[in-house]
């Protein structure tokens, strides 16, 4: 069995632990109606992504 030769400081386990770290998600603002919404996708209240309606029938 693999046995450490020294006990690892607290400062390369924080090294190693760095990218443990959860991340926001991105939320940005609908240009069309201002609504928040998350990046690059559909805006759920206008329907709007990119500049162009995608999904028809929502309210503005």
């Amino acid at each position: 069995m693999a046995v450490p030769k020294k006990k690892t400081s607290k400062a390369k386990k924080n090294m190693r632990r760095s990218h443990n770290a959860i991340a926001v998600n991105g939320i940005s603002v609908c240009e069309k109606c201002g609504a928040p919404k998350r990046s690059h996708r559909v805006c759920l209240s206008c329907g709007d992504y990119n500049g162009r309606e995608v999904l028809t029938g929502q309210s503005e």
